[in-house]
């Protein structure tokens, strides 16, 4: 076994000074203890069970719960107004197209509901689910802050605004992620939920035909998997396939450190993803995660942690929804809280 260095002492001992100065007003670990009509129901558990279920049916359940909350906490916060259907709402964003797990949250909620009606939010919900892909993705157990209130409004226009592009610059993310108080190495961080899931074609086809309109590829990556790439995304193709983003054949579909280890290969399959190991503003964060998987492991439920904080609406703001995907009516939406 792997010594524990005290590289990973001191890094570990600042995620627990993390969660410790992340609990505030009423968003704090454990919340729902006491508040079902049966002082022995446990919410967290009956989330946990759902999830299972489902990722017994369906594993790639894992990237599209992470791709969630990120979605959510960036347009308006951690509010569950994604979840909100409407022809204008943020789902029907281009940038949340792509997004699953809409049912897996209905389905969590409704269980919740048999048990808790009327008491937990969607928003938690979320947060829930999410630590609970993780899990079943290989990552580490975390605890997570509930006590969130769902938000009255979503609007299509704000995700496209708010929520990162594919082709983003490095000084632009560290910018847009500043933004939600967030900082670099909890940047980098959260970029390593690469680590599961897929992209579009379309997201990096620059790279493999015009990259910065030079009508190359990307000069920085690596051949093999650009000839890789070229058959799974030829040019002009009217399919938009798909690429596995942790490009380890070994670790695609699991929650560990893998996905830094292959962008230190050159083996980014999004140009964020190869940036930030080129950068030095980021890279010195990359290679600590390449290094290391308990550090990985640890650093990456603080920013989750982190991320699941950002804008919360706390009681009594918000609502807590009986059903996550409708809301009541309400006047014109005030501005993003950003």
């Amino acid at each position: 076994m792997k010594a524990f260095s005290t590289v990973s002492f001191g890094l570990t001992l600042v995620v627990l000074v993390n969660y410790i100065c992340l609990c505030y007003g009423d968003l704090r670990i454990g919340y729902y203890q006491g508040k079902c009509p049966s002082n022995r129901t446990d919410v967290e558990q009956i989330v946990k069970r759902s999830i299972s279920a489902q990722f017994g049916l369906d594993a790639t359940v894992v990237p599209a719960l992470l791709r969630l909350q990120f979605h959510d906490c960036f347009v308006r916060g951690c509010d569950a107004s994604i979840l909100l259907d409407g022809p204008k709402s943020e789902k029907n964003a281009p940038p949340n197209l792509t997004v699953r797990g809409y049912d897996v949250i209905d389905k969590a909620k409704a269980d919740v509901e048999q048990s808790c009606p009327g008491i937990v939010s969607c928003s938690d919900i979320i947060i829930m689910a999410a630590r609970e892909a993780v899990v079943l993705g290989g990552g580490q157990y975390f605890d997570v802050m509930t006590g969130r209130r769902d938000g009255l409004y979503s609007i299509a226009s704000q995700a496209v605004n708010l929520l990162p592009a594919a082709e983003i610059s490095v000084t632009d993310s560290i910018a847009l992620f500043a933004s939600l108080g967030i900082d670099v190495p909890d940047m980098v961080t959260l970029i390593g939920s690469h680590t599961v899931g897929v992209s579009h074609c379309s997201a990096f086809q620059d790279r493999l035909y015009n990259y910065n309109n030079t009508g190359k590829a990307d000069p920085t990556m690596d051949r093999g998997l650009l000839n890789s790439l070229k058959g799974t995304c030829p040019q002009n193709a009217t399919n938009d396939n798909l690429a596995n983003l942790d490009q380890n054949p070994l670790s695609f579909n699991i929650v560990d450190n893998s996905f830094f280890m292959q962008i230190q290969n050159n083996k980014g399959v999004i140009g964020i993803d190869q940036e930030i190991n080129q950068d030095k503003r980021t890279n010195v964060t990359v290679h600590l995660l390449a290094n290391d998987n308990v550090i990985f492991n640890a650093q990456f439920a603080a920013a989750l942690v982190k991320l699941g904080a950002v804008n919360v609406l706390l009681d009594p703001l918000g609502e807590i929804r009986t059903l996550c995907r409708s809301t009541n009516d309400a006047p014109a939406p005030p501005p993003s809280r950003r």
